[in-house]
């Protein structure tokens, strides 16, 4: 049995979006990690879909990786 999380197909945009987030600001996930205060494995999980990510979580990850949380969600909207 996987134990990979099940997610609906608009919700598997959410981490790819995630990772481009963070590799357009040029931060690792280690990076990304000590400015959200969270270990480089939540970063993966965040980004494997291992982990789902919450809106409040969403828009942090977004203003870590100086990006207008807004111009975020209206990226994930046009996918």
């Amino acid at each position: 049995m996987s134990t990979k999380a099940q997610h609906s197909p608009a919700y598997r945009r959410v981490p790819q979006l995630l990772r481009a987030i963070r590799e357009e600001a040029s931060l690792s996930q280690r990076a990304l990690g000590e400015r959200l205060n969270k270990p480089q494995s939540w970063i993966y999980n965040c980004e494997t879909g291992n982990r789902r990510v919450d809106v409040a979580e969403f828009c942090e990850w977004a203003s870590a990786c100086d990006i207008d949380a807004v111009a975020a969600v209206k990226r994930l909207l046009k996918r």
